[in-house]
C-alpha cells in the first residue's frame, strides 16, 4: 500500500493537484476559526454544550454542525458552510422538471449547465442572507451577543457568513479547475470530517476497563461493538455505492467502405442507489420540522397541555416507533421521487437508438424506454431499503445501546454516505491519473510499468 502512495507523488501534475487541494482544504479549516465581531463566543460554547441532542431543536443543530464543520458553537464566519450553494443546486434542479425555460436551457449542453451554474450562484445570495439572518437571530436570542451591539454585529454577521459561503464557492471551483476532486463535496465531507477527532475524544474519556460500565460510560463490550458496527457500516456503504446492474447493450452492425463495423457488445450500468444521498437529506430535514412545531406548541397556552398534543410530541420523538416508521416511509418516497427526477428512461432509450445501439430482445424506443423503466423501479427498491437501514442505524445505537447521539451519528446516516461517496469518487479520480501515467493503480500490484521520464 505505500508503494501505491507513492506512485501517486511522483507524477508531477498530480502532485501538484493533490498539494493545491490540500493547500486549499487547510485554508478552509483556517477560516472557520475567524469569528463575527461582536459576538461573544464563550456564551455561544456554554449554551451549545447544555443543548439536549435528543430534542427536536437539538437534533436540527446537530445536523447543521455536521455540515458546517461544528460552526453553530462558535460565530464563525463560515458558519454558514457551503451548504446555501448546495440548496440553490437542488431548487433549480427541480425546477428544471417543471420549468419549460430551465428545461430548454438543460438541454443546450455545456453553454446551458454554465447559465444554470451562473443562476445558482445568483441564488446562493439571498439564500445566505436569509439563513444568516436567522442564525444571527438566534444568536441574540441566547445572548450571544454583547448588549448594546445588536444591530451592527447582526448586520456584520449577515454580510461576513455570505462573503464567506462565497469565498468558499469560489475555493470548491479553484479545486474543481486546478485541484483534483469535486471542489464542494471535498469541503462537506472536510466539514464532517472536522468533528470526528473530537467525538474519539469524548469516546477515549468515557472509556473504562470494567465490565459493567455505569450509564454514559463505553466499556469494553460498548467500545468493540462500536468499532465493528463502523466497519460494518463502512463496508456495506461502499458495497450499495458502488453496486451496478448492467443491462446487455449490442451495437448494431454497419457496413462502411468495404468494412463491416459494429457488432460491439457492451453494457449499461444502472446504480442500485441512484439517488445517492438526497433521500436521507430531505427526508431527515422534512422530519425535524414537525417535532419543533409540537415542542414549540406544547410550550404555549393550554392546547399544548392536551392529551392529543402530547401523544403526538411523543410520536415525533426519534425514540419512538412511528417517527421511524414515518421517517422510513419518506425515505423511500424521496428515492422514488429523486430516481424519477434524475433517471430519464425516454431519453435514455432514444439515445441508445440514435448510437445504432440496442438491448437484445427489445425494439429500441418504447420498449427499451419501458423495460429500463421497469428495471430502475426495482433496483431502487433495495437502493432505498440500504438507505433506510443506514438512517435508522445512529437512532437504534443510540436507543439500544445508549450511546450519544454524536457517536452514534457516525454509525450511519447522511454524513457516512456522504464521506464514503466523495472519498470513492477522489480514489477512483487519483486511480484514473495514475492509469493515464502508466502506472498501476490501486487495485493492482502497485508497481510501475514504465513511468516517462
Amino acid at each position: 500500500m505505500f508503494s501505491k502512495l507513492v506512485n501517486v507523488f511522483k507524477i508531477p501534475d498530480l502532485r501538484k493537484k493533490i498539494l493545491f487541494t490540500i493547500m486549499l482544504l487547510c485554508i478552509y479549516r483556517v477560516g472557520f476559526h475567524i469569528h463575527v465581531p461582536g459576538t461573544d463566543n464563550e456564551v455561544i460554547q456554554q449554551q451549545t454544550s447544555s443543548r439536549d441532542s435528543s430534542s427536536p431543536l437539538g437534533r436540527m443543530a446537530e445536523t447543521m454542525q455536521m455540515f458546517t464543520g461544528g460552526t453553530l458553537s462558535r460565530s464563525s464566519l463560515f458558519g454558514l458552510g457551503i451548504m446555501p450553494y448546495i440548496s440553490a443546486s437542488i431548487i433549480l434542479m427541480l425546477l428544471g422538471e417543471v420549468w419549460e425555460p430551465l428545461k430548454k436551457l438543460r438541454q443546450e449542453g455545456m453553454q446551458g449547465q454554465r447559465k444554470i451554474q451562473e443562476y445558482t450562484r445568483y441564488l446562493t445570495v439571498p439564500l445566505c442572507v436569509i439563513q444568516a439572518l436567522m442564525i444571527m437571530t438566534w444568536l441574540r436570542s441566547m445572548g450571544g451577543i454583547y448588549p448594546g451591539m445588536e444591530f451592527s454585529t447582526t448586520l456584520l454577521g449577515v454580510i461576513g457568513m455570505t462573503a464567506g459561503t462565497l469565498f468558499l464557492m469560489w475555493l470548491g471551483e479553484q479545486i474543481d479547475e486546478y485541484g483534483i476532486g469535486n471542489g464542494i463535496s471535498l469541503l462537506i465531507m472536510a466539514g464532517i470530517l472536522s468533528r470526528m477527532p473530537g467525538t474519539v475524544v469524548q469516546v477515549a474519556q468515557n472509556s473504562t476497563l470494567q465490565v459493567g460500565a455505569i450509564e454514559g460510560q463505553y466499556g469494553p463490550g460498548k467500545i468493540m461493538f462500536i468499532v465493528a458496527a463502523f466497519l460494518f457500516v463502512v463496508a456495506g456503504a461502499i458495497l450499495i455505492t458502488q453496486a451496478q446492474r448492467r443491462i446487455p447493450i449490442q451495437q448494431a452492425r454497419q457496413m462502411r467502405g468495404r468494412r463491416m463495423v459494429g457488432g460491439v457488445r457492451h453494457y449499461l450500468p444502472l446504480r442500485v442507489n441512484h439517488g445517492g444521498v438526497m433521500p436521507i437529506i430531505f427526508a431527515s430535514s422534512l422530519m425535524m420540522f414537525p417535532g419543533i412545531i409540537i415542542d414549540q406548541i406544547a410550550k404555549i397556552g393550554t392546547l399544548g397541555g392536551s392529551s392529543f398534543m402530547m401523544y403526538l410530541a411523543g410520536a415525533f420523538t426519534p425514540q419512538a416507533w412511528t417517527y421511524n416508521f414515518v421517517y422510513i416511509v419518506m425515505i423511500f418516497a424521496f428515492s422514488y421521487f429523486w430516481t424519477t427526477v434524475q433517471f430519464q428512461p425516454k431519453d435514455l432509450a432514444k439515445s441508445l437508438r440514435d448510437q445504432g445501439s440496442f438491448v437484445p430482445g427489445l425494439r429500441p424506443g418504447h420498449r427499451t424506454a419501458e423495460y429500463l423503466e421497469k428495471v430502475m423501479t426495482r433496483i431502487t427498491f433495495y437502493g432505498a431499503s440500504f438507505l433506510a437501514v443506514i438512517a435508522v442505524v445512529p437512532q437504534l445505537v443510540t436507543i439500544l445501546m445508549g450511546v450519544d447521539w454524536v457517536v452514534a451519528s457516525f454509525l450511519g446516516g447522511t454524513g457516512l454516505l456522504i464521506v464514503v461517496s466523495v472519498s470513492l469518487d477522489l480514489v477512483q479520480r487519483i486511480e484514473s491519473q495514475l492509469v493515464m501515467h502508466n502506472y498501476e493503480g490501486f487495485s493492482d500490484s502497485g508497481k510501475i510499468k514504465g513511468a516517462r521520464r
